[in-house]
């Protein structure tokens, strides 16, 4: 197989930090990277709608702009989990081309290969968040109006979570590297979340009667 530039945990995780000191945008995706900026644009969005959406002194009207906003959110987060892994498996060769965008997307993994339950791009989503994590953690060790308790307990769960970012990103490298040589693969899983189908929803269905 010829070699496959695929992104290492070491770029994913420097263009998430990266993002972070730019104000969010709609990122659009033609290719794997794409999709990795569009699942973090996502991410962040949601990130700031739940701080909003624990308001308990804002108008009901906005809480509730702020919880369909974060429906929107995590569906959006979810479909681009999907087209990452789509675009990786396909880059790898271990997804059939004609059932790649159908429910049920069929592997192409040789005999003998171990199926990760986690997927490659549920990793990089986790990884997101760990970056969101630990942009808001050191914050919280930088803030001036409280005590230096208060600092000490936030740049400890910051090394703890440095750590587990770090974790993490080596398990997704390894993960590609053992998919290329056939000894490891994973699958497109599709979400179907069905809270956000109005006919799937019963609660939405019922509304529609």
């Amino acid at each position: 197989m010829p070699e496959i530039t695929l992104p290492a945990s070491a770029e994913v995780i420097a263009a998430h930090d990266a993002a972070l000191g730019a104000p969010p945008f709609a990122a659009e995706a033609t290719d794997v990277r794409g999709w990795v900026a569009v699942n973090h644009f996502h991410n962040r969005s949601l990130w700031a709608q739940e701080d909003l959406a624990r308001r308990t002194q804002a108008p009901d009207a906005e809480i509730v702009a702020n919880k369909r906003a974060i429906d929107r959110h995590n569906q959006a987060r979810n479909d681009a989990v999907e087209r990452i892994d789509e675009f990786l498996l396909s880059a790898l060769g271990l997804v059939d081309p004609a059932t790649l965008t159908g429910a049920l997307p069929r592997s192409t993994a040789p005999a003998g290969a171990r199926l990760n339950s986690e997927t490659a791009g549920s990793m990089l989503d986790r990884i997101s968040i760990l970056g969101l994590k630990i942009a808001a953690m050191r914050e919280q060790t930088l803030r001036t109006d409280v005590d230096d308790a208060h600092r000490k307990a936030c740049a400890q769960r910051l090394e703890r979570l440095m750590q587990q970012r770090a974790d993490l990103g080596r398990c997704y490298d390894e993960l590609l590297a053992d998919a290329r040589a056939g000894r490891a693969y994973f699958k497109v899983y599709r979400q179907f979340k069905m809270y956000n189908d109005p006919r799937l929803n019963p609660a939405l269905v019922a509304e529609s009667q």
